[in-house]
């Protein structure tokens, strides 16, 4: 693998700024991060490519845990091509890494498998694993889940999906209110897989009793969980009181009140905020009609709509859209990269990536003041470029 040197740029490495720098890619790595006094003084050998970044900021590449469909394409299509065309297309918005968000249907194991067999001949973003959001929900929180294909609590079901899937689940989003909650965290446990409280009417205690058996993460904050009340805090109460629980925010302005950002950013601790999209299918489609979990929807005010009975159905959000409304929403350039890089890296387990220092995959963005991306690099392979 031919090495590659991004230099005249601000590096975002994932725990500091630093101006005027470049950082040197080997062997799918990053083997360097120095300044550019050193770079201009520095010889390199021939065949390394000089890749000048024109001033622009150099950070770690995005990282979406939570994404159901891109540009046309997604997990409700139950095929692995949709899911390998997504990885292609994502790094246009400086995407190198992504779970797949599956939706629970009446063919749930056959869905995951399909898509799990896409791991592995991905042709941009790297696919992580699956992330399963159901079917162990609340029917009081559905969203636009259908409620026909939830279920209650069932350990056998779980072992198929897990083999289904060939071991390869990452996440899961779960009511931790229902019956048989410990039995199946406790089993999460043992297959590695990161649990986490979404689509629920939990109340103060069932949050509690939650995190005492490892379910320490949470699915896009303030939308489909119980609301905080003076008398119960429910989930969101528990979230923002609990500094160990972290949490997926999806930043487009429209799922969550941009002021609320503040109340975020005074409440809870930054290295546990996680920028998603939870973008559907159509999202960047360019031509209708458009379709989510397999109903049809339609886009006004900034999200999709669930055209039957105008529920929200999702968003359009991309996640270097998601880090600039951060930015505009009260946050630093550098907390906002963090949300959408290093964060989901620590929490998902990802050791190699998510931050630009040596030793770690050679997964970066590069994208200008305006937040256009011009360059996508994945395990030192530029999958998208117009530097």
């Amino acid at each position: 693998m031919p090495s590659m040197c991004l230099h005249n740029g601000t590096v975002l490495t994932g725990f500091a700024v630093m101006e005027r720098c470049a950082v040197l890619i080997e062997d799918g790595v990053v083997g360097d991060v120095f300044s550019q006094k050193r770079f201009e003084r520095k010889r390199f050998d021939a065949e390394v490519q000089i890749i000048d970044a024109c001033g622009a900021y150099i950070a770690p590449g995005l990282i979406d845990t939570h994404i159901h469909g891109f540009g046309g394409f997604g997990t409700s299509d139950a095929s692995a091509d949709s899911i390998i065309q997504m990885s292609r297309l994502l790094v246009r918005c400086g995407v190198t890494a992504f779970n797949p968000t599956i939706y629970p249907s009446e063919e749930m194991p056959k869905t995951v498998a399909q898509i799990a067999t896409a791991l592995g001949k991905e042709s941009g973003a790297r696919i992580m694993g699956l992330h399963l959001e159901g079917p162990f929900l609340s029917p009081k929180r559905l969203g636009v889940q259908r409620p026909e294909t939830l279920r209650a609590v069932d350990i056998p079901f779980m072992e198929q999906l897990w083999e289904a899937a060939s071991g390869h689940i990452v996440n899961m989003t779960v009511a931790p209110e229902l019956k048989g909650m410990r039995e199946l965290a406790l089993w999460c446990i043992k297959k590695g897989i990161v649990l986490q409280a979404g689509h629920t009417d939990a109340e103060y205690e069932n949050m509690v009793e939650a995190m005492q058996v490892g379910i320490l993460h949470s699915t896009h904050l303030f939308n489909a969980m119980s609301k905080m009340d003076h008398r119960n805090p429910n989930a969101v109460g528990s979230i923002l009181i609990h500094p160990e629980i972290s949490c997926e925010i999806i930043a487009d302005g429209c799922h969550v009140h941009p002021d609320l950002f503040k109340l975020l950013l005074r409440d809870k601790p930054v290295d546990k905020i996680v920028l998603v999209t939870d973008g559907l299918k159509p999202t960047e489609q360019a031509e209708g009609p458009f379709f989510a979990n397999g109903e049809e929807v339609v886009f006004y005010d900034g999200l999709f709509h669930r055209k039957s009975d105008d529920v929200i159905a999702g968003s359009a959000l991309t996640m270097i859209r998601g880090v600039q409304n951060l930015v505009s929403f009260g946050f630093s350039l550098e907390d906002a990269v963090k949300t959408a890089s290093s964060n989901p890296a620590r929490i998902m387990r990802y050791s190699r990536k998510g931050s630009i220092i040596p030793g770690c995959d050679a997964d970066l963005v590069v994208f200008d003041k305006d937040f256009s991306v011009r360059a996508t690099m994945v395990g030192g392979v530029l999958k998208h470029n117009t530097l």
